[in-house]
């Protein structure tokens, strides 16, 4: 039988990013390749996301793309799955007619039975210049098979959240929670493991609400588990509610030796009247609490957080809270959104904030995250820190990209021994940081070691790094 080959292009969170794993993972099962373009490709997965509407916009000008692919060579299948497509179903049908099926967030089994099949319909096919457009149609593909993919794995653990955020479209679109038994999420764990990952993070909407429904385990005896597996190095998750962080389960995450020191604690806005209109279930003193045991059980660990700033009924006042908190330095990261209406929703309902005072307020804020992230990386400067290889910088190929346990990106230029199946056997990398900057630091290999726990190998530097130093 002829080699099939299927593209994937996610939009959106971790969560998106797992579900195009399990894609891919079915297709591969079916006798399909994962093919860099979607030109090569007889099957063309769209993962979508809609938690904001620059997202939904994205989607659906990707569908609009995709149209003259499909015009070009009908045969192709083109899919639309993830969040957008639970929401706009029937609206996606009518504004994108040549999409050939759509696949809510609840029917991935369905749609890698639907690639199973189609599968056997293709003829054998030359995919040479004959399927080429007269203009490429871009796209970052995913899950494409490479040297440094499996080194991290995305595990899901649970579908879904029953909390009702008031400006969040993912229980409309994902569901109530529905956690997977423990015994899958371990097996898949495993399996991982067994593939090459050297990490493992676990994805879940609240992922740290999680609850096994057979064994009434929680979330702290998941990952206790699943650090147990053999050969696992480093454990991470996303994202986790502050709500359901309790100090016991903090104090046993933190006697994991393979936990990373990251923890995402998403705080929206430092307003209490705010929190309470978004349904957050906490008050700005209560998140408080939580971020000072994990100062307590995690010393050093970098947290990271979310905020929205223009939430209907935000007030200048309501703003300097959050402003105010971001100047603490607290925060060694933050992902800063200006609130976008969802349909579905309650806050679409209610007054909006005009847009030119949302974005201002935007500015402001990351004006001031970035010269606290900034300041965060300037204290690496210096020092040596290991990191896990992610691959070539998508910006400069002739560098690499690397996250340390505290998930900076760090760039480094390509060191004189590089060879890529020797860099994926040996991915962890000790850098020394040259430079820092708001995005994350540059730095130099100076070790490389095919377990976290080693020492590893000394990189010796370049002729012309000799010559400069």
């Amino acid at each position: 039988m002829p080699v099939a080959s299927i593209y994937i292009e996610t939009h959106g969170c971790q969560m998106n990013e797992a579900d195009s794993q399990y894609i891919a993972d079915r297709a591969a099962s079916a006798g399909y390749a994962v093919a860099e373009r979607a030109e090569d490709a007889n099957v063309v997965i769209l993962n979508t996301c809609t938690v904001r509407d620059n997202a939904e916009r994205r989607a659906y000008g990707r569908m609009g793309h995709f149209k003259s692919l499909k015009t070009a060579h009908p045969s192709l299948r083109l899919v639309v799955t993830g969040c957008l497509a639970e929401q706009d179903r029937d609206r996606m049908q009518r504004i994108a007619p040549h999409v050939d099926a759509v696949f809510g967030t609840s029917e991935l089994a369905q749609l890698g039975d639907a690639i199973t099949r189609w599968r056997e319909e293709f003829a054998e096919t030359e995919l040479t210049e004959e399927r080429a457009l007269r203009m490429p149609i871009g796209g970052s593909p995913d899950c494409v098979a490479g040297a440094f993919s499996p080194l991290r794995g995305f595990v899901t653990v649970q579908r879904g959240c029953s909390y009702y955020c008031t400006f969040c479209i993912v229980p409309q679109v994902r569901g109530r929670f529905d956690h997977r038994p423990m015994s899958e999420v371990l097996n898949e764990a495993h399996q991982r493991v067994v593939e090459g990952a050297r990490e493992i993070m676990l994805v879940g909407q609240t992922v740290n609400a999680y609850r096994d429904p057979a064994q009434d385990g929680d979330f702290g005896r998941l990952c206790s588990r699943v650090a147990q597996i053999p050969g696992l190095e480093r454990l991470t998750f996303i994202s986790p509610h502050p709500k359901d962080f309790t100090r016991e389960m903090l104090r046993g995450l933190s006697q994991i030796p393979q936990i990373n020191s990251r923890i995402h604690l998403p705080l929206q806005s430092a307003s209490d009247p705010m929190l309470r209109r978004m349904n957050r279930k906490y008050t700005f003193a209560q998140y408080m609490e939580k971020a000072a045991w994990i100062r307590e059980f995690f010393p050093g660990a970098a947290i990271t957080t979310d905020f929205i700033v223009g939430f209907p009924g935000e007030t200048e006042w309501d703003f300097q809270a959050t402003l105010e908190c971001v100047r603490s330095g607290m925060f060694a990261n933050a992902y800063m959104y200006i609130y976008s209406k969802r349909r579905g929703t309650p806050a679409a309902h209610w007054e909006q904030v005009e847009p030119a005072v949302a974005s201002e307020r935007h500015a402001r804020l990351a004006e001031a995250q970035n010269a606290v992230a900034r300041a965060f990386h300037d204290t690496k400067t210096g020092t040596e820190v290991r990191a896990l290889v992610q691959g070539v910088s998508k910006k400069d190929r002739s560098k690499l990209a690397a996250k340390t346990l505290d998930n900076v990106t760090v760039i480094v230029s390509q060191p004189p021994d590089y060879e890529e199946r020797l860099y994926a056997s040996e991915p962890w990398l000790d850098i020394r940081i040259d430079s820092a900057h708001k995005w994350g630091c540059g730095g130099t290999v100076v070790r490389r070691a095919r377990r976290f726990a080693d020492r590893g190998s000394v990189v010796k530097p370049s002729l012309i790094n000799l010559l400069t130093a």
